[in-house]
């Protein structure tokens, strides 16, 4: 592969975008790391260094490669440093104003050639694509969260999604050891269709006192086989995310099963987010968001 092949983009360094550049550097290549301020890009970079530090310890990965791996992620704040990328992933807040203009603005930095990748998973990749002067390369690839340690990624093509972009993803996505599911460029593709309402269920029960945490964590695990409860993981996600996502879907589909319960509005208010502020449904002293 030439150095641009070989060379990714990740805009957003917060829980998504610092976890999919994780993946990125696992994979063999060098991340840029981007985000509006100096202080998320080296919050960024040290969640994604952290992970491998852990993964090290744990044997996942031998010392060197861990080092090696952490060696090919590079922070910035500014978009002309990616000019070298071949993959743009975009993972920033779900605002499709916002998505689009950088979008645009890219189109003035990196090739032609370069492939476009938004990880919405409420917002329509069509309609984010209408940003590019050429929306042909523009793919949605949703990483499903934790974007380390999950294997899925739902591929949704957007309107002028071109053939060869379609599959140069496919393609890019099993050079990282993801597993491809393709969907259609519809609210919440496959994933969030069926968790978003599951995690609100899991919510009010909580709220109704069938059970506690633990206990609904435990039954999700041990019975139903999942190998995260789903109060450990809306930690990882944040209550903060859960909501701006609940919120859309149900604004889109009218469906009562996404409007977030009571419960997610009150964490929110509190500022218990999760693992990333140290307080969600669960306490944590190490706030990294894939830390132990």
């Amino acid at each position: 592969m030439t150095a641009q092949e070989r060379t990714v983009a990740v805009l957003g360094a917060g829980t998504m975008g610092s976890g999919i550049a994780t993946v990125m550097v696992r994979a063999g290549y060098r991340t840029l790391l981007h985000d509006l301020a100096d202080d998320r890009v080296e919050r960024g970079v040290s969640t994604v260094r952290g992970f491998l530090a852990k993964s090290a310890k744990l044997g996942k990965l031998t010392e060197d490669e861990a080092a090696a791996a952490s060696a090919r992620i590079e922070g910035t704040t500014e978009l002309k440093d990616l000019a070298g990328a071949g993959v743009v992933v975009e993972a920033i807040f779900e605002d499709l104003a916002a998505k689009k203009t950088l979008f645009g603005e890219l189109d003035g930095i990196v090739g032609e050639e370069t492939l476009f990748h938004t990880n919405t998973s409420t917002l329509s990749v069509t309609g984010i694509a209408s940003g590019s002067k050429l929306p042909g390369r523009v793919v949605g690839t949703h990483y499903c969260n934790p974007a380390p340690l999950m294997k899925l990624v739902e591929v949704a093509d957007g309107r002028h999604t071109a053939s060869w972009a379609h599959q140069a993803t496919i393609e890019f996505l099993g050079s990282l050891g993801k597993t491809s599911v393709v969907t259609k460029d519809r609210p919440g593709f496959i994933v969030n269709r069926f968790l978003i309402p599951w995690e609100n269920s899991c919510i009010q029960a909580l709220e109704n006192g069938l059970g506690t945490k633990e206990s609904i964590d435990a039954a999700v695990t041990g019975a139903l086989g999942h190998p995260m409860g789903p109060f450990k993981l809306l930690d990882v996600v944040g209550m903060d995310i859960h909501q701006q996502v609940a919120t859309r879907l149900y604004e889109q589909l009218r469906d009562p099963r996404f409007f977030p319960p009571p419960m997610v509005d009150r964490m929110v208010s509190a500022g218990d987010l999760g693992r990333k502020t140290g307080r969600g449904f669960y306490t944590y002293d190490d706030t990294r968001l894939f830390g132990s």
